[in-house]
Parts: structure tokens; C-alpha cells; sequence
């Protein structure tokens, strides 16, 4: 009867413990929940209401559509280049070099592209393909990359190469593109001309130019003064919130009437199907930490602004691209808070 019970206190002791370690466990799972989603929605929530703030000007009239275009304009020939000037040439590369890693966003982004070509040729409108193509693969990389990496692990450097990766082929394609499908303005282009015009388009284009010369700045080792990179960060810094400002203020609710379907496939495709194929494949690559939160921010990340502001550089109407980049930028919060939880509980982060 003792024995009986002895090992009754034990059996109660011992699920005790184990009610007690599923509480725990519960708990844990819930703050590290509750720590994503308020992660996730400080990143890309003040990104939202941005564009929201310059949609708000433009109806109490202190943007409209002539200024709006200036400060288009302006971020896309001077901010931008020099955010990832900025980026780019205080990234030490050759330390940090990995190969693998950076064919690895190289290919991702290729076989992204051709996804969203492959879904822009079931839109029937061809001079939207190219808003449709962009804004499906081009993600937040160079403006949120560096900066979640950062607040995550304390550093950024695999974001900068994932950005060497993706970035100059991002805006390449984009180039490419938006110029094959920019209207035409009732003018017959021989095949010759259009080839001569893109050309001009990609070699002449400011961000990628931001980009070589960030690259070649830092391959080279050139040291920056002090009044040079204070200089630079402060254009750099004005790029972000002024797109924003700027696509906000640009956004035309009525002219956004029957673009929700594409809208969301852009949005599913580029918040979920990316993830779903790459991240496997790069996690059986054995990319941890660090480097597989830079591909998450490659793959999974809202549609980058700077997409519009080339689009309406390039002759297009921009209301798909707008919409895109508002829509993923409010439906990011949740799904990147998704993704980062699934690598967090399967330990690869």
C-alpha cells in the first residue's frame, strides 16, 4: 500500500512537471510570437503610414501632381543613387566574401524573374506587363535588408552581399523591362533603336550607377572624409521617406478600380510562392542565421518603392506598381512574422 502510494506521488509529481514544462513551453511560444509580430509591424507599419501621410496631402492639396513628379524626379536621380552609394561603399567585401551565398540571391532573383514574367503574360495588357513584372520580383533589399538584418544580429554584412546579389540585377531587368513596355506614343520603334534606347536606359540609369560606384568605392579602399559621408547619409536618408511620400501622394483610389485581382497575385507571389520555393532550397544549401534572414528579406519582403518611382520615370502609369507596393507593405507585416516564426521554431535562426 506504501509502494502504491509512493509511485502515486510520483505519477502526480511527474505530470505535474510536465504540465508545468507545456506551460513554459506555451509561454515561450507566445512572447516569441508576440516579439515577430511587434518586430515585423515596426519594420513595415511606418512604411504604410508614410504613404498614407502623402496620400493625405495630396487631398488637402499640399502636394499635387506637378510637385509630386519633381520629387519623383528627385529621389530617383539623386536619393536613391546615393542611399546605395551609401550602402554599398562602407560594406567591407572582401572580408566578408562569400560566394556561394551571393550566387545563390544571383539565381534566386533570376528564377524569381522568370516567375513573374511567366504570371504577367496572363494579363492582357502589354504595355502593364512590365509594371506587373517589377513589382513581382523587386523587393525592400537595399532599404529594409540592411537595416532588419541589423536589428536582429547587430551587423549586416551578409545583407550587404545579398544585396551586391540582387540589386544591380533588380534594377537591370527593371530597366530593361519598363523600356521594352513603355508606350510607344504612337511611334513605329525598329527593333535596332529599341535596343540602342535600352541600352542607354541600363548604362545611364542613377541607381545602378549608385551601385557601381559603391562597389568600385569600396573594392578599392577609398576612404571616405567625414564631411563626404555625412553628406551622403543625409541624401540617403531623405530617400526612403520621400518616395513614400511621393507614391502616396501620387495613388489614385478611383484609377486602382479593377487592379485588386492582379494586386493580389503580385502580392501572393511575392510574399509567399518566393518563400515557399527558395527558403527549402537554401536551408538544404545549410544557410543559417544571418545569411538565411538576408534571404528572407530577398525573398519575402515588400515590394520596394524605388518601383514606382522608375516606373513613372519610364513613361508608365504606375497604378499597378502603387498598389502593389501599399498592399505587400501592409500584408508583410504578417507574412514575414509567419516566415520568421516557422525558421525560429525550427531552429535555423
Amino acid at each position: 500500500m506504501q509502494a502504491y502510494d509512493v509511485q502515486s506521488r510520483q505519477a502526480l509529481f511527474v505530470r505535474c512537471c510536465l504540465k508545468d514544462t507545456k506551460r513554459r513551453m506555451e509561454a515561450n511560444v507566445m512572447q516569441t510570437f508576440t516579439q515577430n509580430l511587434i518586430f515585423s509591424l515596426n519594420a513595415t507599419i511606418p512604411v504604410f503610414l508614410m504613404m498614407v501621410f502623402g496620400w493625405c496631402m495630396q487631398k488637402v492639396h499640399l502636394l499635387d501632381d506637378h510637385s509630386t513628379a519633381k520629387i519623383n524626379q528627385f529621389v530617383f536621380k539623386a536619393l536613391l543613387p546615393a542611399l546605395l552609394f551609401m550602402d554599398l561603399s562602407t560594406a567591407d567585401f572582401q572580408t566578408v566574401w562569400d560566394t556561394k551565398f551571393v550566387l545563390f540571391c544571383f539565381l534566386a532573383t533570376v528564377c524569381s524573374i522568370m516567375i513573374a514574367l511567366l504570371f504577367s503574360m496572363l494579363h492582357k495588357d502589354k504595355v502593364e506587363r512590365g509594371e506587373i513584372i517589377q513589382a513581382s520580383y523587386r523587393s525592400s533589399a537595399a532599404i529594409l535588408g540592411i537595416a532588419f538584418v541589423n536589428n536582429i544580429y547587430g551587423e549586416a554584412t551578409m545583407a550587404a552581399l545579398m544585396i551586391v546579389g540582387t540589386v544591380p540585377l533588380y534594377n537591370v531587368i527593371a530597366v530593361i523591362t519598363l523600356s521594352l513596355t513603355a508606350p510607344k506614343d504612337g511611334e513605329k520603334t525598329s527593333p535596332r533603336a529599341l535596343f540602342l534606347r535600352t541600352l542607354k536606359d541600363v548604362l545611364t540609369n542613377p541607381i545602378i550607377l549608385g551601385i557601381v560606384v559603391g562597389m568600385l568605392w569600396s573594392v578599392l579602399h577609398i576612404p571616405q572624409p567625414v564631411i563626404l559621408s555625412k553628406s551622403v547619409s543625409y541624401l540617403g536618408n531623405m530617400a526612403t521617406p520621400l518616395s513614400l511620400i511621393a507614391l502616396g501622394a501620387s495613388f489614385q483610389v478611383g484609377n486602382a478600380k479593377g487592379r485588386l485581382p492582379v494586386t493580389l497575385g503580385i502580392s501572393f507571389i511575392k510574399l509567399v510562392l518566393f518563400c515557399g520555393i527558395f527558403l527549402p532550397a537554401a536551408i538544404w544549401l545549410g544557410f543559417r542565421d544571418e545569411k538565411l534572414i538576408a534571404i528572407l528579406v530577398m525573398l519575402g519582403s515588400a515590394t520596394t518603392g524605388s518601383c514606382f518611382v522608375m516606373a513613372r520615370n519610364m513613361k508608365h502609369e504606375g497604378t499597378i506598381t502603387a498598389c502593389a507596393v501599399m498592399m505587400t507593405t501592409l500584408l508583410s507585416a504578417f507574412t514575414l512574422t509567419a516566415w520568421l516564426f516557422v525558421l525560429k521554431t525550427l531552429e535555423y535562426i
